[in-house]
């Protein structure tokens, strides 16, 4: 199963939360559902109505971020990007209000229900919300593959610290490949 997460409006266009390698990546993103085609499902970081709307800390974080809640800022910027928002259908959408989509009600039974063990992620941003994916697959006992060219951040810094010294500490659980070598061996 191929997993991209957040390839939303948030963190494509001007918001505070732009991430400028989208655009680098969604060539290869696109790749990837293609090759994956029946096989792709769509995380998307959902937004509170306002911080009182979040729960625990993560009212403190709306704070600090309250222009960006729906309140603010207009729901249709939690809409996948164009290109991926036609390949998208409701079932194939997960909305998560967490970093990682594992958090999403029945995420993790919904890939043991369908005899998944093995999830190649994509999307941004490779330092937050690609991690703790990537972490909760590991815990949850999925052998993980992250398309190294098909994840993005808007600290270029971080993205690269992930990718050279963070996924590599792990692999027999993690594998690092270009959308390329994993479309060729399909994984």
């Amino acid at each position: 199963m191929h997993i991209v997460i957040d390839m939303q409006r948030v963190f494509a266009e001007e918001t505070v939360w732009h991430t400028p390698s989208i655009r680098d990546i969604l060539p290869n993103v696109l790749d990837l559902c293609e090759a994956f085609k029946g096989r792709t499902l769509f995380a998307k970081f959902m937004l509170p109505e306002t911080s009182a709307h979040a729960p625990g800390r993560w009212q403190t974080y709306y704070e600090r971020w309250s222009m960006l809640t729906t309140s603010q800022l207009d729901p249709a910027y939690q809409d996948l990007v164009a290109p991926l928002a036609a390949l998208s259908q409701p079932e194939t959408e997960v909305e998560k209000f967490t970093y990682s989509i594992f958090k999403a009600p029945g995420f993790n039974e919904r890939l043991k229900a369908d005899g998944i063990d093995q999830l190649i992620f994509s999307g941004v941003e490779t330092d937050v919300c690609v991690l703790a994916s990537v972490f909760g697959a590991v815990d949850a006992g999925f052998h993980v593959v992250v398309a190294s060219d098909a994840v993005g951040s808007s600290e270029p810094v971080a993205h690269q610290a992930v990718l050279d010294h963070v996924l590599p500490r792990m692999p027999d659980q993690i594998d690092l490949a270009t959308t390329a070598q994993i479309i060729a061996r399909q994984v």
